[in-house]
């Protein structure tokens, strides 16, 4: 079995009164793409910084690839990649000269410096925007420009603050894309975001936070299937058999009325079971009830969450504004 290639064990920040991480603890293995879930305020960005170096931990440890971020940030920092919520841009500098600064920063020279440049162009979809200015870009093209950035010099681990937030449906299915590729190609991703249902698709475990604490670590089904309650069952008639449904609801145990559909009726049904809906459907049926349509809804990532943090306490603790990280003068 390979070592973590991230161990964070009980990590503590705190920011004034408030406490921002409380007790953290989880490790990520090589090759995962984790989704980092958690409301406003749950100490996401916090965490997030801190195994970015661009914060000190007031206990407790983070290891990446083996180095302490406190004790050894500078080989920390050659195993990253940083990807921000946001990131400053240069007025009168076009796409190919702002990568071309960092990878100067990185190190690379001559040939190497301009090849490396043109792979991560060409991998993030930028080679046609290179004479662009940076600060006319969309959303969706700075978002790629600052992945490219953090790709320069070709990091095991990807730590990525709310990636897709803002972007429309073509940009984050683009960036979907972008993230399959990363991973195939064996990088380690570390994915905050709010849409929730793009980060079940994407990542093979989650780890969900709320007040500092973690709530959650595994896959978004058995986050789903813990916190389950019993089902909704979407049951459709046709036009006119309405109020014969809900009669029907009404006489009979074992299915509960939910709320009114335009064309029927959402109801629970107990036992929660294939059994227990097939015994329901088949006494519909037998009843004369003229049933159009009966399915279970799929429970969503999203419910799971919403239930979660219908258990928050009020005064939870919350992240300080986000600073901009600084950018240095262009070259000339």
């Amino acid at each position: 079995m390979s070592k973590p290639l991230v161990e964070v064990c009980h990590l503590e920040r705190r920011f004034g009164p408030v406490h921002a991480v409380r007790d953290l603890s989880f490790s990520i293995e090589p090759g995962q793409v984790v989704g980092f879930i958690g409301a406003n305020g749950a100490g996401k960005t916090t965490t997030m910084r801190m195994m970015a170096t661009l914060e000190m931990p007031d206990g407790g440890s983070i290891r990446i690839a083996g180095h302490d971020v406190v004790g050894s940030p500078n080989e920390v920092r050659r195993s990253i990649g940083w990807m921000p919520d946001a990131y400053g841009t240069y007025d009168n500098m076009t796409v190919l000269e702002y990568l071309d600064f960092y990878a100067r920063a990185f190190g690379f020279k001559g040939h190497d410096r301009q090849a490396r440049v043109a792979d991560v162009m060409e991998f993030a979809n930028l080679t046609e925007l290179a004479d662009r200015p940076m600060n006319k870009l969309s959303k969706g093209m700075g978002q790629r420009l600052c992945l490219g950035r953090t790709l320069l010099h070709d990091p095991a681990l990807l730590i990525m603050d709310e990636p897709a937030a803002g972007l429309d449906p073509k940009a984050r299915i683009e960036f979907k894309n972008l993230v399959r590729l990363l991973a195939e190609d064996g990088k380690t991703l570390f994915i905050s975001s709010h849409i929730l249902s793009e980060l079940g698709e994407m990542c093979d475990t989650l780890l969900f936070i709320d007040g500092g604490r973690l709530v959650h670590h595994g896959s978004s089904e058995s986050l789903i299937s813990e916190n389950r309650t019993n089902a909704h069952v979407e049951i459709r008639v046709a036009p006119g058999a309405q109020a014969a449904l809900q009669e029907w609801i009404a006489l009979n145990q074992g299915i509960t009325f939910v709320d009114s559909t335009r064309l029927g009726a959402r109801v629970q049904i107990e036992p929660d079971t294939p059994e227990g809906m097939h015994a329901i459907l088949r006494k519909l049926v037998l009843d004369g009830v003229s049933v159009t349509e009966f399915r279970r809804e799929e429970r969503k990532l999203e419910d799971a969450f919403v239930e979660i943090l219908g258990h928050r306490q009020p005064g939870a603790p919350t992240d300080p504004p986000p600073l901009p990280p600084p950018l240095p003068p262009p070259a000339r």
